[in-house]
């Protein structure tokens, strides 16, 4: 999580406050459950200028790829229709009139195909974020308090009530803790991330479960943007 900037949002009675050992255990394994799950249905709310973008898609963390369709408001309408990423690239299918969900099997025809920008991009920066929320392995949750992660309050997401808490500062980056807010289940699911990216005023959010995960079927050959 590098490089994202400090969110706000979610706190109560008692929070901020140091984690818990039960919460430091959640907090550690919460990336591992969702590598557990092989992937999570998603949907990502990225603000900017031109205009807000939805992602709705499924991310597969063990292929470490994702998959969906966008949807844009004002000038954002523009990047309408499919889209597919990877760490490395992403993958777009221009549609005027996009669905609400994608479909199961991908077009096999006019894609388009660019790096996906380390920076100066905040739909490739929530992508990023949301391919980076699974984990082979747990974190280690003796070091998660100590690093500055936090409890922050409680909340009710989708139905579930759910522990608030902050990440720890990022490795060799000081002053970087609670860059990124979770809220966390009982048993360490994630049902929502909140983190701010770029210059953009107001936060990305991704929230889980939004709807039935699709598994992420392999691009046809993809023409690479010029």
């Amino acid at each position: 999580m590098a490089g994202f900037l400090v969110t706000g949002g979610g706190s109560g009675p008692g929070g901020p406050r140091a984690l818990t050992s039960d919460e430091a255990n959640r907090l550690a394994i919460t990336r591992f459950r969702n590598y557990q799950a092989h992937g999570r249905a998603m949907t990502i709310t990225v603000p900017g200028t031109a205009g807000a973008l939805t992602v709705t898609a499924s991310v597969d963390y063990r292929g470490k790829a994702g998959y969906g369709v966008v949807h844009g408001t004002g000038r954002g309408t523009s990047s309408d229709g499919l889209i597919s990423w990877t760490a490395t690239s992403v993958s777009v299918h221009p549609m005027a009139d996009a669905p609400a969900y994608a479909p199961a099997v991908p077009p096999r025809s006019d894609w388009y195909r660019r790096p996906l920008l380390a920076s100066g991009s905040a739909l490739d920066s929530s992508l990023a974020i949301a391919l980076g929320l699974g984990s082979d392995r747990p974190d280690n949750a003796q070091l998660l308090p100590q690093n500055g992660a936090a409890w922050q309050g409680r909340d009710e997401v989708h139905g579930h009530r759910v522990d608030i808490m902050t990440g720890p500062a990022a490795e060799h980056r000081s002053g970087t803790a609670g860059n990124v807010r979770y809220w966390l289940g009982p048993d360490g699911t994630m049902y929502r991330v909140r983190v701010s990216v770029g210059s953009e005023s107001q936060p990305v959010d991704i929230d889980f479960d939004t709807h039935r995960y699709v598994p992420v079927a392999p691009l046809p050959g993809a023409a690479v943007s010029r």
